[in-house]
């Protein structure tokens, strides 16, 4: 379930993600805010995660276009603090707060993960701005390149460890983005208004809704590590093995990557990451 706050205008419109670093350099931001700036210009709406930062770059440079902060904790627990005030501004104008925690729910760690799995679906692209090696925006791009979405990222300067990440999504196949140009014109194909018309709903079945899966335990995680090694296995294999749902599968592999302890390799395949 999904708890919003604000105008829900901003759903009927494409949307485009950019995050990036917390302690984002004053280029990284001003680069993240143009194209923010430009991209509400073109008709898109901003989703970031209302961090410091980029978030918050991409988050003001659209409130008068329209932009979604999506949040890790309950829509009444906002992280970081600082931002209530820009939150505000948000819910209050042309934008929207999503959460999928209920009212009261503190942000932990490994909640921030699922947050930018809502970035991630929400959007038909995210842009990359300044990210490290093993940061929480990596983790956005890789449920996109997931969830087909597109992938951007903006080169940086190789001695700069907030570049590490986004250079290394350039190795990987990320496009190269240089100008807010990259990225409208490679969205332009599917953001036609066919693909966002607004269609009635059928009446929901009889049958019973099935309950939500538990969030993994240790023991949980403990049978996904123990099925794991150092030879990659498909994702969907590791689900039929172990018998866990695929939801509580993808969070013990976003816990196990945020630790460093995984490696994801092409065609949706895992493996426990090898000692150097």
């Amino acid at each position: 379930l999904l708890a919003t706050k604000g105008n829900l205008n901003a759903t009927a419109r494409p949307s485009l993600g950019i995050v990036g670093s917390r302690n984002a350099s004053v280029s990284g931001a001003k680069f993240a805010a143009m194209i923010a700036r430009d991209a509400g210009a073109a008709g898109y709406v901003i989703t970031s995660g209302l961090a410091r930062g980029i978030d918050t770059a991409a988050h003001r440079a659209s409130l008068r276009t329209g932009t979604i902060a999506v949040l890790a904790g309950g829509l009444d627990r906002p992280y970081p603090p600082e931002n209530l005030g820009l939150l505000q501004e948000i819910v209050s104008g042309e934008g929207l707060a999503v959460s999928e925690m209920p009212f009261g729910w503190e942000p932990r760690a490994r909640d921030f993960p699922r947050r930018n799995r809502l970035v991630a679906g929400i959007s038909l692209g995210v842009a990359i701005v300044e990210a490290a090696n093993r940061s929480g925006s990596l983790i956005t791009a890789r449920y996109a390149a997931d969830f087909g979405r597109l992938v951007f990222a903006v080169p940086g300067s190789p001695l700069d460890p907030r570049c590490h990440g986004t250079n290394d999504l350039l190795k990987q196949g990320a496009t190269v983005t240089t100008s807010s140009a990259d990225v409208i014109e490679a969205l332009a194909p599917l953001s036609r208004d066919d693909l966002f018309s607004r269609l009635e709903a059928n009446e929901p079945s009889a049958e019973e809704p099935r309950p939500m899966p538990m969030p993994p335990d240790d023991t949980d995680r403990s049978r996904v590590v123990e099925a794991l090694g150092p030879t990659p296995v498909a994702i969907d294999d590791l689900i039929r093995y172990t018998g866990l749902a695929a939801p509580q599968i993808h969070m013990v592999l976003v816990e196990l990557d945020l630790a460093g302890q995984l490696c994801r390799h092409g065609g949706n395949l895992v493996s426990l990451a090898t000692a150097e």
